[in-house]
């Protein structure tokens, strides 16, 4: 099975990481058609290049995550099903971000998967900790409770269900105290240093937007806000206050993201619509006019 490229392949602001957010922030908009053009153009808005661009939706395409797709006359690039469907659980876990308590259930994850299939047992293994699973042994690793429908599926979709076994479990118990264990469980300090690359990143776009207020800065925010908080949102295990430093970045940057969004992502959204609109107004045949016309969806810059 060809496995869809995961968010940590294409290092957060990459040009292909950007261009990964650019169309789901674009379909998020409604646009789920785009022609490179409209791609480039938007690119440029998150200061990518033409030819960056170009490469990168070459990558996007080799990996199964974009397609070409010819409408009235015009080429143009969409989302693969499998690459939406990521998109939508990005946005699931973006829009409505999860927290365990102290009192929610784990999940245990144990497996056994013989060495001449060391191969699918490091698949197994990576694609569980992509999604935010701690590992507290070799062939053991732990998740909150909330969890195990995602697990669930990874291990459906690599054909596994027979050499895993998941435990829903109220409580950790041991010599040592769980705020202990989680930081051997889980790489804290890589998670905290992503918190602080989103500050960096986001907070002088936000000063820059707010000092204008215009549809471009507003997208240019949106996008780099999204390609650095979508990977936390994996790697961050939410896990209960109580088992976390007092000082936990988390505490400071999710009420930020969540401002941020409220601020820019309708003009974000307009901006995406006009330049849409202005590619499809400029690639739209002229020499065919039994064509049909594609509807226009915005040919002004939005206010």
């Amino acid at each position: 099975m060809e496995e869809l490229v995961d968010e940590f392949d294409a290092r957060p602001g990459s040009a292909t990481s950007l261009l990964r957010t650019v169309l789901g922030v674009s379909v998020a908009a409604g646009e789920p058609w785009l022609t490179s053009g409209s791609l480039v153009s938007l690119m440029e808005a998150v200061d990518v290049s033409g030819a960056r661009t170009r490469t990168a939706l070459t990558r996007l395409k080799a990996k199964g995550i974009v397609t070409t797709d010819v409408r009235e006359g015009a080429s143009g690039y969409v989302l693969t099903p499998r690459a939406e469907a990521t998109i939508q659980r990005d946005i699931q876990r973006i829009v409505a971000p999860r927290f365990m308590t102290v009192d929610s259930p784990w999940c245990v994850i144990s497996f056994s998967i013989p060495e001449e299939q060391r191969d699918l047992r490091h698949q197994l293994r990576r694609r569980l900790t992509w999604v935010g699973c701690g590992s507290v042994a070799a062939a053991l690793l732990i998740a909150p409770g909330f969890m195990v429908d995602e697990i669930e599926q990874i291990v459906a979709d690599l054909g596994v269900a027979d050499r895993v076994t998941l435990f829903l479990v109220d409580s950790i118990r041991g010599a040592t105290e769980p705020p202990v264990a989680v930081q051997r469980w889980w790489d804290l300090e890589s998670v905290w240093a992503l918190h602080d690359v989103f500050r960096e990143t986001v907070e002088p776009d936000v000063a820059a937007f707010r000092a204008g207020r215009e549809p471009r800065a507003a997208f240019r925010t949106w996008i780099r806000a999204l390609d650095t908080w979508r990977p936390i949102t994996y790697v961050d295990p939410a896990l209960p206050a109580e088992f976390l430093p007092t000082d936990w970045p988390g505490n400071q940057t999710l009420p930020r993201f969540l401002e941020l969004r409220d601020l820019v992502r309708e003009p974000a959204a307009a901006y995406v619509a006009a330049v849409v609109g202005r590619a499809a107004g400029a690639a739209r045949p002229t020499s065919s006019p039994h064509l049909p016309k594609r509807p226009a969806t915005g040919d002004q810059s939005p206010s």
